[in-house]
């Protein structure tokens, strides 16, 4: 049985590349000081910089606000990441 996720609205905002608030959020993949990678409803988020730093997180309603110097952002698929999510035996049975 494939499992169904709900898609929320996704927005993403910056003020002065110095702040950031986003809806949307699925999950935080990764993040350090310099990157932030986060599993939205429209594919995977990267964004670069430089003193980031994730001051609010509530993945129950999908929201996030960041901190920092933000330099770039980038949407990239998250098939993958879906996929490495999946059990062994459901990808080998497909």
């Amino acid at each position: 049985m494939e499992e169904k996720l709900s898609v929320r609205p996704h927005r993403l905002t910056i003020d002065n590349r110095a702040s950031s608030t986003m809806t949307g959020i699925r999950d935080v993949v990764s993040f350090d000081e310099n990157q932030v990678v986060l599993d939205t409803d429209m594919g995977l988020l990267t964004l670069k910089g430089k003193d980031l730093h994730v001051s609010r997180l509530t993945l129950e309603k999908g929201e996030l606000d960041l901190n920092g110097s933000i330099e770039s952002l980038n949407y990239s698929s998250n098939e993958a990441l879906r996929r490495s999510g999946e059990s062994l035996l459901s990808r080998l049975f497909k």
